[in-house]
Formats: structure tokens, sequence, C-alpha cells
């Protein structure tokens, strides 16, 4: 691994943070891979992944839904810090 990462590199912390960041973000590259590996190590049914996938989907609809997404939560933030700078 520390070879590859050297080939690459990459620090194996700058590895790891970029992992977890994927990860507990819901990048679905990210998702998708550890889906199908743990399918492969039967860890994972195919019905228990169907599940997951849909409750991501219903998930992101209602972030839609009540502007819950990244782009407009920076906004809010923005107006917040603009209205009260010191904060």
């Amino acid at each position: 691994m520390k070879i590859r990462l050297q080939y690459d590199s990459i620090t194996q912390s700058e590895f790891f943070r970029a992992l977890v960041t994927g990860y507990l973000g819901k990048d679905p590259r990210i998702l998708d891979y550890l889906y199908e590996w743990r399918e492969v190590n039967k860890t994972y049914s195919k019905t228990k992944r169907a599940k997951s996938e849909s409750l991501l989907r219903k998930g992101r609809t209602l972030e839609e839904k009540f502007g819950l997404s990244d782009g407009e939560l920076e906004s809010i933030f923005d107006l917040i810090e603009e209205s009260h700078p010191d904060l």
C-alpha cells in the first residue's frame, strides 16, 4: 500500500481522509464500490443494497424538497455571516 501511495504522491493520512470524507458525504462512487465489495464477500445482500439505495434516494429528494442541498446551506451560512460578522 505504501508503495502505491508513494507512486500516486499521496500520504496515508490524505488517502484515509479522502475515503472517510467520501464515505461520510455519501459519495456514490465510494458507496457503489463498498456495496459491490460487500456483495462479493457475502456481507451484504442485494435486497439490503436495494433498500439502502432507496433510502438514499428518498433522503436526497427530501433534501431538495426542503432546500437542504449543500449549495443552499452554504448560502444560508453566508447570509448569517454577513448579518452577524461577530459570530
